[in-house]
């Protein structure tokens, strides 16, 4: 084992799951009777709590119930997953095994639950590659803040300056780069901003570029 730590997001980075997100936070509003342009569904990657229930409060007015709303968009992205199953982003499959051959540690910092992490992870196959799974709920503040990031640094014992974290979205970027860790960009919805870009170690195209950027692989 390296002392290189990778410390992956979870969805957008290694399942495809922002696009339904993205599709269904709108489609749950709908039903409460609010609209939601694309732009502002965008905004919602990786924004955990207390930030997303503030963001919608601003939208919508303070009487706006987030938790109801939230279940809603849970239902359907959960009769979604259920009806045509989960699927990896492109590159996960093959890097996995490489990296993990290579001794890199492997974790996860999600805004998911452990409950619905744990069974993506079983359900795309590839629970095996990680030794921690840190979600938001562990910690007070969700992304953009840096509290999951430093946790999961203090769990895996090591320094922040030698973990990596790889993320698809603004927020995640902002809290891995917050919490003092080197911050690799994977595409999914958006390309890298200005903003962004000066907050990152590597901007790759695909996942399974990783190696490439890795300075143990050089």
């Amino acid at each position: 084992m390296t002392n290189l730590h990778l410390i992956f997001d979870l969805d957008g980075t290694l399942i495809d799951t922002e696009k339904l997100y993205r599709k269904y936070w709108p489609m749950a509003l709908r039903d409460y009777g609010y609209e939601l342009s694309d732009e502002r569904a965008l905004l919602l990657r990786s924004l955990g709590r207390p930030f997303s229930p503030a963001q919608f409060k601003a939208w919508y007015g303070e009487d706006f119930d987030y938790n109801l709303v939230r279940a809603r968009r849970k239902e359907y992205v959960e009769n979604h997953i259920n009806t045509f199953g989960l699927e990896l982003r492109p590159g996960v499959k093959e890097v996995l095994p490489v990296l993990k051959e290579a001794g890199v540690d492997l974790s996860i910092a999600t805004a998911t639950d452990l409950e619905r992490t744990t069974k993506y992870l079983e359900m795309t196959g590839i629970n095996e590659y990680f030794s921690q799974i840190i979600c938001a709920t562990m910690v007070e503040k969700g992304k953009p803040a840096p509290d999951i990031y430093i946790y999961a640094c203090e769990k895996l014992g090591a320094s922040p300056s030698d973990c990596y974290a790889v993320e698809d979205a603004p927020n995640g970027v902002k809290s891995a780069h917050l919490a003092g860790l080197n911050v690799i960009f994977v595409p999914d919805q958006t390309e890298a901003d200005e903003d962004i870009k000066s907050m990152l170690f590597a901007n790759i195209p695909r996942i399974d570029k990783l190696p490439e950027v890795l300075p143990l692989f050089q």
